[in-house]
């Protein structure tokens, strides 16, 4: 059971207060200018970048403190070291590429390279990847908690208090209530660590309360079961969110130095998580609902004031990443959907779509949060059905060497995901070894990175029969 003092409230109430102000604080873009609305203007700078960029990529919060109370090291392990390394080599082969493209989207790119039929399948795919529904769904779980209300009116409360304000300035107010939530996650989840190890002692309480496997990185799990975390990570490359924030760069430097900056800052974060995750496992080591690990333990641990602290940091944590996704929905339905696909579309009426965009995916989320009421569900569904399918188009795309035709792309693009879909329901319908060990997103990479490679043969065949 968790309570709150007057105090929790008030802390609670006066950070999304902030949080709102700070998201009216820009300007509206002038008549026409949709660079502004989508990528405030290409003018991102380093600091700027690297605050949005790390209070993104958390919006799991919930789903990290489950993750560690049950695993502990492993955590970290599959979730923070494959994501620092494929950040890496983005910064390295990929930042300053697609600062230099200066397009808008992913599907912008693709279309650019692959075709029209390319780019508007790969918008449905990005549409779905990017639905902030997972992180809409923990916001309201945390609203009904806390204010005691049922699920569909704490979903419209959660879309109300991370949008409103990307209506009025769009991508510069998702930059400026990030750089506020970054600070606020920070300083929380500080808090906790440096209380819990205050109370409780450091290494020596944690290995003598928790199982001998939570202190092991790889906590005796297989090989297979590594390497699947491991291409699951490789979504990083074809994350909407990283190629968004480098079109709106400053300059190919700064995306480049941002996202090396952001891994730190990363690691750090992912560090006071991990701690407070392995402190609830050590704490509360009977836990029925180990998703509510996080807020179990700070009702534990926690006083008045400092627990109302650190819920604005959970809460931070997520609507960070909840605007973001949100943005980016409603910059694919405005500019890949809308835009491209209108007969009399005018380009200065961009913004006016992305607006449109906010409150279709909006609703798309809210129906999707409420009747698929599991994060991990949401996630698993999405990812293994979208990420297979324009992976490695996305390779292509900035590499010659690894690029495909025209033909080939669109062949890959709905291969990929119709055996990603296909291997996701014969494994609910039917009880066979393989289908149950190898995942649909393995699946789907498998027969498209297949297609890819003849298609870059044939490519490259094509190329030396005309020369």
């Amino acid at each position: 059971m968790v309570s709150f003092s007057q105090l929790d409230f008030a802390i609670i109430i006066s950070f999304f207060l902030l949080l709102l102000f700070i998201g009216f604080i820009p300007k509206k873009e002038k008549s026409g200018d949709y660079s502004v609305y989508l990528l405030s203007g290409r003018n991102v700078g380093l600091l700027l970048f690297v605050m949005t960029n790390v209070a993104t990529w958390y919006g799991g919060i919930l789903g990290v403190g489950e993750f560690t109370y049950r695993y502990g090291l492993l955590s970290w392990f599959t979730q923070g070291v494959p994501y620092y390394f494929f950040a890496l080599l983005f910064a390295l082969f990929f930042a300053k590429k697609i600062r230099a493209a200066s397009l808008y989207t992913i599907p912008d790119k693709l279309e650019l390279v692959y075709g029209r039929k390319v780019g508007i399948i790969s918008a449905i795919l990005v549409f779905i990847l990017v639905s902030p529904a997972p992180y809409l769904l923990m916001t309201a779980n945390l609203f009904s908690i806390i204010f005691k209300i049922n699920l569909l009116p704490a979903l419209f409360l959660s879309i109300l208090v991370s949008g409103i304000y990307l209506w009025k300035s769009g991508y510069k107010s998702d930059l400026y209530t990030d750089a506020f939530q970054f600070v606020i996650m920070f300083a929380g989840f500080i808090l906790i660590v440096f209380i819990s190890f205050s109370n409780f002692g450091g290494a020596d309480y944690l290995v003598k309360n928790l199982p001998p496997d939570h202190l092991k990185l790889t906590s005796n799990v297989s090989f297979v079961y590594l390497a699947v975390w491991f291409l699951i990570a490789l979504w990083t490359f074809a994350d909407p969110g990283f190629h968004q924030r480098c079109y709106a760069a400053r300059d190919g430097n700064t995306a480049f130095r941002g996202i090396i900056i952001s891994v730190f800052f990363m690691i750090l974060f992912d560090l006071l998580t991990t701690a407070t995750g392995l402190f609830a496992r050590a704490a509360l080591p009977n836990l029925s609902n180990p998703v509510l690990a996080y807020p179990l333990y700070a009702e534990k641990i926690l006083g008045s004031g400092i627990k109302g602290i650190f819920y604005a940091a959970m809460f931070a944590t997520i609507l960070s990443t909840m605007n973001s996704f949100l943005f980016l929905g409603a910059t694919t339905f405005g500019r890949d959907f809308v835009f491209k696909i209108k007969k009399d579309a005018k380009a200065e009426k961009i913004a006016l779509y992305t607006r449109l965009g906010l409150i279709v995916t909006s609703i798309v989320s809210i129906t999707m949060a409420y009747f698929i009421q599991s994060v991990i569900s949401l996630w698993y569904i999405v990812g293994s059905i979208c990420i297979p399918g324009i992976i490695l188009l996305v390779f292509g795309a900035y590499y010659i060497n690894v690029a495909v035709s025209q033909k080939y792309a669109l062949i890959e693009i709905l291969s990929a995901v119709t055996a990603s879909i296909v291997w996701f329901f014969a494994r609910s319908l039917f009880s066979n070894p393989l289908l149950a060990d190898i995942e649909p997103m393995i699946a789907g990479l498998l027969i498209g990175g297949m297609i890819h490679t003849v298609g870059v043969i044939s490519l490259k065949m094509g190329r030396r029969r005309t020369k």
